[in-house]
């Protein structure tokens, strides 16, 4: 028999079971794929075994709700074989929810309580570097994931600089190296930005990066981080946390490290453009320097200092003309107060034959009669000189 008979042998066997063609199956979906076609493709577990399932579009179009991994469902369906791959699968017609697994329970869980301690902010993402000197790489050794990223780094920028740290990606042991890896690339100091990377897997095979140690080591690391985990399907805690989500491996080299020949034309382009604003700039120097030295001031440097000193020579005149009327104005004011303090002067009246007489006990004047006694020493000032006198009598004017 041909391979192809064999095959075909098996499915008509199964078919034929009456079980096998209507049957109820529970379990929990994982490595959920939707694919571009409409039909679903995924394997249904239990603590022991798995089963590969597809649903077509006829069917899963009718679903009120998308399947995903850790979900876990009751399925109703048929086994057959799948000729070409002589594998068996379940082929879904109905689907219901039947909880949620148990590993999914915890990664919302774990993805609650770090979302509310700030780890998933904006607001602390770091900025990659444009051109990293060195690139850390966090993943298993033998893998295809890091022969991947040096295929990708090595056509974009030949001479990078890549600094490998193996771990395993998945298992007990797994979170821990991964941890572990992130920190000591940081007490190092010696890679500008890590990439922790995985290829693609069930939900149980991507959880080490799921893991809280894993998550707050990317937090914590001072060098930025990019997660590049699984397929661009696969959501994992480290994405949420990383500064950078890549879809796949690959695409996470193609951010880290531009293209060469990109850098090399960026740098083609701002030398034209330095180059032509140097040019531009000494266009314009030229014309200024051409403008000044055409201008006035150039060509008659001293001819604002003569206008300047004519006009000196006029403000000296104006300052000088208003002082003088203003030395006048004051003269005659001087004059006019003179005479009015003069005509006021006690000397006028003496020369006009009166005179003063003062106490000499006290200095007072005398204007009375009652002001004095007999006896009393008195002083009479005339207009040139002082007479001293003593009281002999007093006569009271009879008319007063």
């Amino acid at each position: 028999m041909t391979v192809s008979e064999v095959n075909k042998y098996i499915k008509d066997l199964i078919s034929r079971d009456l079980i096998l063609s209507g049957l109820w199956v529970k379990g929990e979906i994982s490595n959920f794929k939707n694919h571009y076609s409409g039909h679903f493709y995924f394997t249904l577990k239990d603590e022991k075994s798995l089963l590969k399932c597809v649903m077509f579009r006829s069917n899963a179009s009718l679903l009120p709700f998308m399947p995903e991994d850790g979900m876990k469902v009751i399925i109703r369906g048929y086994v057959s074989v799948f000729e070409r791959d002589g594998q068996y699968q379940l082929y879904a017609e109905e689907m219901q929810p039947d909880g949620i697994g148990a590993l999914y329970v915890a990664f919302e869980k774990l993805k609650k309580k770090l979302e509310a301690e700030g780890l998933f902010d904006a607001s602390r993402k770091k900025k990659l570097p444009y051109l990293p000197r060195a690139i850390g790489v966090v993943t298993s050794s033998t893998g295809a994931v890091i022969r991947d990223i040096i295929n990708v780094l090595s056509r974009r920028f030949y001479n990078v600089n890549l600094k490998l740290y193996p771990v395993q990606v998945q298992g007990e042991q797994a979170a821990g190296q991964i941890a572990a890896a992130v920190r000591r690339f940081n007490e190092l100091g010696n890679v500008d930005v890590i990439i922790v990377a995985r290829g693609g897997g069930s939900l149980e095979e991507l959880w080490p990066f799921n893991e809280e140690i894993v998550a707050r080591s990317i937090y914590e690391s001072r060098i930025p981080v990019i997660s590049a985990v699984g397929h661009e399907t696969d959501y994992t805690i480290a994405d949420f946390v990383a500064d950078m989500r890549a879809p796949t491996p690959s695409a996470a080299a193609e951010i880290v490290m531009p293209e060469r020949a990109v850098v090399e034309n960026r740098l083609d382009s701002l030398k034209l453009r330095l180059r032509n604003a140097m040019l531009k700039k000494t266009a314009m120097e030229r014309l200024l320097l051409r403008k000044v030295e055409g201008s006035v001031a150039f060509r008659q440097p001293l001819n604002r200092i003569y206008q300047d000193r004519m006009l000196l020579d006029v403000q000296k005149k104006y300052m000088q003309k208003a002082l003088s009327a203003l030395d006048t104005k004051y003269r005659n004011r001087l004059s006019l107060l003179a005479a009015t303090l003069d005509s006021l002067s006690p000397l006028k009246s003496l020369a006009r034959g009166y005179s003063i007489t003062k106490s000499k006990k006290d200095g007072s004047l005398v204007k009375t009669i009652h002001a004095v006694s007999v006896g009393d020493r008195l002083e009479i000032c005339l207009t040139d000189g002082r007479l001293g006198c003593t009281v002999d009598s007093i006569e009271e004017d009879s008319n007063g």
